[in-house]
């Protein structure tokens, strides 16, 4: 409800675009760099076995992109959600011998995806207005190739 004379105009109501929706994105990185960013597809959920599907593509990407690195495996850091503490999860992981390092609950300091690396682009992403998701995904990865390697060291 509003008050007006009878006789007055009605107010002017803005037009909202219609945005592209929410995106989800899964980044996968280390002290050199970018591994991996997986785009969450429409509609689509995470659950233990599409993360599984997402550790073996990683397993492969790094012995792709980090050859000659690595001798005994993989130092694993997840935080606490529920795809990735699953038994499934737990037990991909070390099939691909990816030694998980526990997450205390609400340690700042061990969460350098949400401390670190998320404020930045977030701050890049404020106030824009994406009508795709190929222009969220092109502004994410711009953003990130930008960023110099002592970002992620």
């Amino acid at each position: 409800m509003e008050w007006r004379h009878s006789g007055s105009p009605r107010p002017k109501k803005f037009r909202v675009q219609k945005s592209a929706g929410n995106f989800s994105l899964r980044f996968f990185w280390d002290q050199d760099g970018i591994l991996h960013i997986d785009y969450l597809p429409k509609g689509q959920t995470i659950n233990a076995e599409y993360y599984s599907s997402l550790l073996v593509q990683l397993k492969d990407i790094l012995k792709e992109k980090r050859h000659g690195k690595v001798t005994k495996g993989f130092l694993f850091l997840n935080d606490n959600a529920l795809a990735q503490r699953a038994l499934v999860t737990q037990k991909k992981l070390a099939y691909l011998c990816f030694h998980f390092l526990d997450h205390p609950p609400y340690s700042p300091d061990l969460a350098p995806s949400d401390c670190h690396l998320f404020p930045g682009l977030k701050k890049q992403l404020k106030g824009r207005h994406f009508s795709t998701y190929a222009e969220f995904v092109a502004a994410a990865e711009t953003w990130l190739e930008g960023q110099h390697s002592d970002f992620f060291f």
